[in-house]
């Protein structure tokens, strides 16, 4: 069985060159170059604390900050396609009002918000009143939202300023970032590439130096028994926390985000891949990173980092794929808004006319739902609280999970059609709905980014941000894609 086992795997190996290959030949050609952002405005890669810090000591105007914005994203949005919808005009105005008002001498109130006039984007799927809420479908193309959400109402109470919305795949549910209303957004670091999904346009915003604050969000309001949340992308560990506050709101004390917590003190542990034969082999550069975390933190702290496996993450795909149905709503009745279900045959033979108004992979999984049997409920619900009770024991208070992010770098436009379950390394997490912070660290040889997770048992967020923040200071942080003019 080792040797047929080994056998797969390199067939899958050689699949998967071949793939790269044939996509490489046109979206090699397609890559464009991201500007490096201008000196003058170098604050933008500062942290939205720093930025929010000058704001209300008077070394740093809000206007001045919004507007430097304004000019980055249109100067990188026509080679990213991000930015879907913008509130320029509206965002300057209330900055030009909390100068006016910091001016006259910042109040108490003032100087309890945390962001106090630094903006920040979130994708077009989450409530900002008055801009379009499509969730990437055709048929809501002309929607827009009454109200703004809980998420976007506790960022604006904490200071923070909206100024655009962002890209999406169709109700958000895929690993690229592409719709029928607004096309498709690149990736950053190579515009041939996809900048993943489906928070894709806003982590391209975020590598480019053209976003403060990205909130990412599913459109589930957290009223459900759902295993969607709220997150953010930054540049800067060092504002996940005070974001995270913002928007758990009453609930925040709960996640002991204020816990202080010494590396040195965590237990460690790591898997390296998963034997989920849906799912691509990790490529050899992602598992040499994470060689490189575990030696680093043996070396540093004086202790073992322990392996770890489950059968559960031999399974990754099948458990997310029965956690996707029990998710409210039905997925085929929700992508045409509630008024019909979606057939699958019939919208592929649409497809293959050019008359559908789905993208492909929308339409496969479609037809996956309504033909391909589910997995089996028992087993899966059996398989899932195994591992959950074995894996939050073992991590306790004090344990970090070291995970994959993914099996490979940025692929190129459309091939995950062609690996539709190399998700399943980040949305496993969804399915143990238990806190994780993704962490790069540092490029492989073709100069993609790539990197880790970090998870931890549930109300357990603290231990990793600390670690993230640890890797941060060693591996260097954030990869962007362009450079500071000197």
């Amino acid at each position: 069985m080792s040797f047929l086992k080994s056998i797969c795997i390199y067939i899958r190996i050689l699949i998967d060159k071949t793939i790269d290959f044939i996509f490489s030949l046109y979206w090699e050609g397609k890559k464009q170059v991201i500007p490096d952002l201008e000196k003058r405005h170098a604050f933008l890669a500062e942290s939205a604390t720093s930025l929010a810090r000058k704001i209300k000591n008077k070394e740093l105007k809000s206007e001045t900050l919004i507007q430097a914005m304004i000019e980055r994203m249109k100067q990188v949005n026509p080679l990213l396609n991000a930015v879907v919808a913008d509130m320029y005009d509206t965002a300057l105005e209330e900055a030009k009002e909390i100068d006016r008002q910091i001016a006259q001498g910042l109040s108490e109130e003032m100087a309890n918000k945390p962001f106090l006039g630094v903006p920040f984007t979130t994708k077009e799927s989450q409530g900002l009143k008055g801009m379009p809420t499509t969730m990437g479908l055709w048929c809501r193309r002309n929607d827009r939202a009454t109200e703004d959400s809980e998420a976007v109402i506790r960022l604006k109470k904490a200071g923070a300023i909206a100024l655009a919305t962002t890209n999406l795949p169709e109700l958000l549910i895929w690993q690229e970032t592409r719709n029928p209303v607004y096309g498709q957004t690149n990736n950053p670091h190579h515009t041939g590439r996809s900048p993943g999904g489906s928070s894709g346009a806003e982590a391209a915003l975020s590598a480019t130096y053209a976003t403060a604050i990205s909130l990412c969000s599913f459109y589930r309001t957290g009223e459900e028994d759902s295993m969607y949340c709220l997150g953010f992308i930054s540049k800067h560990v060092e504002d996940l926390a005070p974001l995270i506050k913002i928007v758990a709101g009453d609930k925040a004390e709960l996640l002991k985000l204020d816990r202080n917590v010494d590396c040195k003190d965590i237990k460690f542990y790591y898997l390296e891949s998963s034997n989920d034969c849906h799912i691509s082999p990790i490529q050899p550069e992602i598992k040499d990173a994470m060689h490189k975390v575990i030696k680093k933190l043996q070396e540093d702290f004086n202790t073992t980092v322990e392996p770890y496996h489950h059968p559960g993450f031999d399974s990754m795909y099948s458990l997310w794929a029965h956690m996707m149905a029990k998710e409210p709503g039905d997925f085929t009745t929700m992508l045409v808004d509630g008024k019909d279900r979606v057939n699958g045959f019939k919208e592929l033979g649409k497809k293959m006319l050019g008359m559908s108004k789905f993208c492909l992979f929308t339409i496969l999984r479609v037809l996956e739902m309504q033909v391909l049997p589910a997995p089996n409920k028992e087993w899966a619900e059996t398989t899932i609280n195994s591992m959950k009770e074995d894996l939050f024991s073992k991590l306790g208070s004090s344990g970090v999970l070291l995970l994959p992010s993914s099996p490979t770098a940025a692929p190129y436009h459309y091939s995950p059609v062609l690996r539709p379950y190399n998700f399943s390394y980040w949305g496993h997490v969804n399915t143990l709905k238990c806190p994780a912070t993704q962490v790069p660290l540092g490029r492989n040889s073709a100069g993609l980014p790539i990197g880790i997770q970090i998870l931890a048992a549930p109300y357990n967020d603290a231990l990793c941000l600390s670690v993230a923040k640890y890797l941060e200071k060693e591996f260097g942080g954030a990869i962007m894609a362009c450079d500071i003019k000197k």
